[in-house]
C-alpha cells in the first residue's frame, strides 16, 4: 500500500440519498476515518470578545479564509477533504499527503490575519492515530443535500476530543516553514440577509450528546422535531433568493483583500469594484437567476461533526416549541445545548466557478455561532 493509496477515501464514501434521521441509524453508512490522516482545526482565540465588539463579520471572513486555504490547496491535488465550518474557525479531515503543505500555508495565513486583524488563529493539527490511541472515534458519513451538494456527517468523540487538545495551553504550534496561502476564490459580498417571507428570526443552535454513544439517536430525535415543527429543510433555509442583497462598498472589498492577500492591492481593488458592479447586471440575466438559485441550495446551514450545528429560520413560536424538547431532554442529561436569536443571517463564499463549485458558509448576525458556544460553554461549565 502506498503513502498516497487512500487519499481518495473521502471521494469514494457512498453519498447516502435518504433522508439525514434515516442515515443516522445506518451504522453500516459510517466509516472509520483511516488511521494515517490528520484533523487540522482553525479558531479565532477570544473570538467572543471580538465578536462582542463588533467584529463578528471580520471572525466570519477569517474562518472563511481558512477554509478556502485547504480547499485550495486540495482541489490542486484532486483530493476532496470533509471540512466543518464553525463561526470562528473550522475543522478538516485530511490526508496524510496534504498535512505538511497545509499546515505551511496556515501558518502563513496565521500571520496574515494577526497583522491586518489583530486576532489570533490559532491552527493545529494532531493525527486520527493519536485521537484512536486515546479510546475516541471518528466515524463518516456523506449525505446528499441537494443533487449538487453534499455534506460529511460525523459520528463519535474524536473531533471534540482534537479541539480540547489545539486549544489547550499546552499545545505546542509545531516550527514548519510558511507559504503564501492561494485564497482565490473567497468573496464577501452580500449584505445582511433578512428571514425569509414569513419568517420572524435566525436561530443558530449547537447541541451535544452528553454520550457518545448516543449519538445518532438523540441527533435523530432532534432533527425529526425540527421537521415536524419547522417543516422539511428547505422550509427553515435562512438564505431566500428575495432577500440577497450585494454589498460592494470599499470598506467590504478592502477587508475582504487584506484577508486573501495579505495587503491592500489599490489598483486591483478599484478593479474589483468596477467588477462587483457586474454582479447587479449579472444577476438579472438567466445565468444570474440560475446561481442565485443554486447559491441557497448549497448554502451551509448544516453541520455535524459530532454535535449538531445549524442556522435555520421560522418564527418564535416554532422555536418556544423546539426548546420545550430541548430543555426536556438536557433536564434529561442527554444533551446541552446553545442559543443565539437574532434578526438577519450572514454569508461569506467560495465561488471557484459560478455553474457548479461554490459554498457558502452561513452564520447568524452578531456571531450566532460565537454567541451559541458562549452559552452551550457556560453550562458545561456548571
Amino acid at each position: 500500500m502506498t503513502a498516497n493509496s487512500n487519499d481518495q477515501f473521502y471521494t469514494d464514501l457512498p453519498i447516502g440519498s435518504i433522508s439525514l434521521s434515516t442515515l443516522l441509524s445506518e451504522e453500516n453508512l459510517f466509516h472509520p476515518i483511516p488511521y494515517d490522516w490528520h484533523v487540522i482545526i482553525t479558531d479565532i482565540k477570544d473570538s467572543t470578545q471580538a465578536v462582542l465588539n463588533g467584529r463578528h463579520q471580520d471572525v466570519n471572513l477569517i474562518a472563511t479564509g481558512s477554509i478556502v486555504t485547504v480547499l485550495n490547496i486540495a482541489f490542486k491535488m484532486n483530493i476532496t477533504v470533509p471540512f466543518f465550518f464553525g463561526g470562528d474557525g473550522a475543522t478538516f479531515i485530511v490526508p496524510a499527503s496534504l498535512i505538511d503543505k497545509l499546515m505551511r500555508a496556515l501558518k502563513a495565513y496565521k500571520t496574515n490575519t494577526f497583522n491586518n486583524f489583530n486576532l489570533d488563529l490559532r491552527t493545529g493539527t494532531i493525527p486520527v492515530s493519536k485521537i484512536y490511541g486515546e479510546g475516541h472515534e471518528i466515524r463518516i458519513a456523506k449525505f446528499s443535500r441537494s443533487t449538487s451538494f453534499s455534506i460529511p456527517v460525523v459520528l463519535g468523540s474524536g473531533l471534540d476530543y482534537a479541539e480540547k487538545v489545539i486549544k489547550g495551553n499546552d499545545y505546542l504550534l509545531s516550527d514548519t516553514d510558511s507559504e503564501d496561502p492561494d485564497l482565490s476564490g473567497m468573496q464577501c459580498r452580500w449584505d445582511k440577509i433578512a428571514p425569509p417571507e414569513n419568517k420572524e428570526e435566525i436561530v443558530t443552535l449547537l447541541i451535544i450528546a452528553c454520550k457518545t454513544a448516543q449519538q445518532s439517536a438523540i441527533f435523530k430525535k432532534i432533527l425529526e422535531k425540527m421537521d415536524e415543527l419547522y417543516g422539511p429543510p428547505e422550509k427553515r433555509q435562512p438564505i431566500s433568493v428575495a432577500q440577497l442583497k450585494l454589498k460592494t462598498t470599499f470598506s467590504r472589498l478592502s477587508t475582504e483583500m487584506c484577508v486573501r492577500l495579505g495587503k491592500i492591492k489599490w489598483f486591483e481593488l478599484i478593479k474589483n469594484w468596477f467588477g462587483s458592479l457586474y454582479g447587479y447586471i449579472y444577476f438579472s440575466t438567466q445565468n444570474g437567476k440560475n446561481y442565485l438559485k443554486s447559491l441557497v441550495e448549497m448554502s451551509d446551514t448544516l453541520v455535524i461533526d459530532g454535535r449538531i450545528n445549524t442556522v435555520i429560520t421560522g418564527t418564535a413560536a416554532q422555536r418556544k416549541m423546539l426548546q420545550e424538547l430541548l430543555d426536556t431532554m438536557e433536564g434529561n442529561g442527554e444533551i446541552i445545548y446553545g442559543l443565539h436569536i437574532s434578526n438577519a443571517s450572514i454569508m461569506s463564499c467560495y465561488v471557484r466557478n459560478l455553474e457548479d463549485d461554490h459554498i457558502h458558509f452561513v452564520d447568524g448576525s452578531e456571531g450566532g455561532y460565537t454567541k451559541a458556544a458562549k452559552m452551550l460553554k457556560a453550562k458545561l461549565r456548571l
